[in-house]
């Protein structure tokens, strides 16, 4: 399975040579450091942890301190499940060398957050009648359920906070690569404001 960690950049297209334009994201991927390996026999499942980025050695905490030693120190660092982890080890890089123009991926990154919304920018509601005696109930909510049983059934579709949630885009094809600027261009959008971490990985049914 391929996979790495990167940031959201920017969106920008794409002209085909029959004239089509592809909307397409571009994703900084730096290469990325091996920091830990887990086992079926030691943890359970099989993943492989990795790191990416920089952060001073002062905001470290110990723990992580210890278990990057001799790596570095890193901004981020995230789990990816894989089927085998023979060919992985601590230490190991793993660069945008392992992908290539139209391998199918699907990124996983947090959405942005909208704040606190009402149902109508939240779930899509309808909203009420603007006339016959609802003044100022345009976009309100309405009934949320009946009297039994005397509370407000869990998963009740209510205002809340909207975005800001881990978000997976599937099926995303690799337009272009470009390792000497450490650039992998996505089609379509990813999920997440610019500078945000997107994790990228391969379908599992195009696993190679």
């Amino acid at each position: 399975m391929k996979f790495i960690l990167g940031h959201k950049l920017a969106m920008t297209q794409v002209f085909q040579p029959d004239g089509t334009v592809v909307p397409v994201t571009v994703v900084k991927a730096d290469p990325n450091a091996v920091t830990l390996v887990r086992t079926k026999e030691k943890d359970g499942y099989q993943a492989v942890q990795v790191a990416r980025g920089v952060r001073r050695a002062s905001r470290i905490k110990k723990p992580q301190q210890k278990a990057w030693e001799g790596l570095g120190s890193f901004q981020a660092v995230r789990e990816f499940r894989v089927d085998d982890v023979q060919d992985m080890a601590r230490g190991k890089k793993i660069d945008l060398s392992i992908f290539e123009p139209g391998d199918v991926v699907q990124v996983t990154a947090t959405s942005k957050g909208r704040g606190f919304a009402g149902v109508v920018k939240r779930h899509h509601f309808k909203g009420g009648p603007a006339s016959h005696g609802h003044k100022d109930n345009l976009r309100a909510p309405g009934s949320i359920g009946a009297t039994f049983p005397q509370h407000v059934m869990k998963g009740t579709r209510m205002a809340g906070r909207l975005g800001n949630a881990k978000v997976t885009v599937k099926n995303l094809k690799v337009v272009a690569v470009h390792p000497e600027n450490n650039e992998l261009w996505l089609t379509g959008a990813v999920p997440g404001a610019r500078n945000g971490l997107v994790m990228i990985q391969s379908m599992p049914h195009a696993a190679g």
